[in-house]
C-alpha cells in the first residue's frame, strides 16, 4: 500500500503562489493530479486538487479571505478564535459550500455540520476523518487542558492516493497510534498550547509521514524539530511560514 502511494508522490518541492493571495505553496503530484497546498499562517491551510478547494481553520487575521479563492469545503478544527472565524467563512463560501465544525464551535454557520471524534465524510472527491485532538500535559492554572478531550478534531485528508494529517491543537496523543499510511502530516508545535518540539518529533516517529510540516509554531523555533530529528532522513520536514 504505502509503496503504491509513493510512486505518485512527488518528493521535491514546487514553489508556486496562489492567484491574487501573495502566499507560499508546496505543490505535490497525487493520482488526479497536483495538489497544491497554501500556508496562509498559523493554523490556516487552503488545500486545491481537481478543481476543488478546501480550507482548514481560515482565520480573518492572516488574509483577506474576500479575495481568496471560494471554498468547495471548510473544515473547522474547534472554537478558538484562531480557528472558528466565522466572518472568515462567510467570505469564503458560496451557495453549494460544505462546512463542517466540530461541536464545540457555537454560534454554527448555516447549513453547517457537524464532525465528532471518529467520524467520516466524503466531500468533493475528498474523504475526510475527523480524529481526536486534545492536551494531556498542558493546562491552565485551575488544571482544565487547554484542549479537552472530545472538544477539537484533526482530520486526516485523503485525496486519491495521498494522506494528509492535519493535526488541529493537539499533543501526541496515544491515538495518533492509530492513524496509518500518513504521507504528509501538520503537526502544532507552541508551548503551553500543543506540543514542545520534543513531542512533535516524537509524534513524527510515531506517524512516520514522508513529509512533515510544523506549523501553529508561534515563537517557537522550527529548527529544534529539524535538529531533533536530524536521524530521521525518511521524515523529511519542510518549515513554512505557518508561526
Amino acid at each position: 500500500m504505502r509503496a503504491s502511494i509513493f510512486s505518485i508522490l512527488v518528493l521535491g518541492v514546487a514553489m508556486a503562489m496562489t492567484a491574487g493571495a501573495g502566499f507560499e505553496s508546496d505543490i505535490l503530484q497525487a493520482a488526479n493530479g497536483d495538489l497544491r497546498i497554501t500556508f496562509i499562517g498559523h493554523g490556516s491551510l487552503l488545500f486545491e486538487s481537481g478543481g476543488r478547494t478546501l480550507y482548514v481553520d481560515p482565520d480573518g487575521r492572516l488574509a483577506d479571505f474576500a479575495a481568496m479563492p471560494r471554498a468547495d469545503l471548510i473544515l473547522v478544527s474547534h472554537q478558538h478564535g484562531d480557528h472558528f472565524d466565522p466572518k472568515a467563512i462567510a467570505a469564503l463560501r458560496h451557495d453549494a459550500t460544505e462546512i463542517f465544525v466540530s461541536a464545540s464551535c457555537l454560534p454554527r454557520p448555516a447549513g453547517s455540520g457537524v464532525l465528532n471524534n471518529g467520524d467520516r465524510r466524503e466531500s468533493s472527491g475528498i474523504v475526510i476523518e475527523a480524529v481526536p485532538a486534545y492536551n494531556l500535559v498542558h493546562k491552565r492554572p485551575d488544571g482544565r487542558p487547554f484542549h479537552p478531550a472530545g472538544e477539537g478534531n484533526g482530520y486526516v485528508l485523503t485525496f486519491p492516493g495521498l494522506r494528509v494529517y492535519v493535526a488541529g491543537d493537539t499533543e501526541n496523543i496515544p491515538e495518533m497510534k492509530e492513524l496509518k499510511n500518513i504521507d504528509v502530516a501538520f503537526l502544532p508545535m507552541n508551548v503551553p498550547y500543543t506540543m514542545t518540539p520534543e513531542m512533535t518529533a516524537l509524534a513524527a516517529k510515531v506517524l512516520r509521514p514522508r513529509i512533515l510540516y510544523p506549523y501553529h509554531f508561534s515563537d517557537t523555533d522550527p529548527q529544534r524539530l529539524v535538529n531533533l530529528l536530524r536521524d530521521e532522513p525518511a521524515i523529511e520536514v519542510r518549515v513554512r511560514k505557518m508561526n
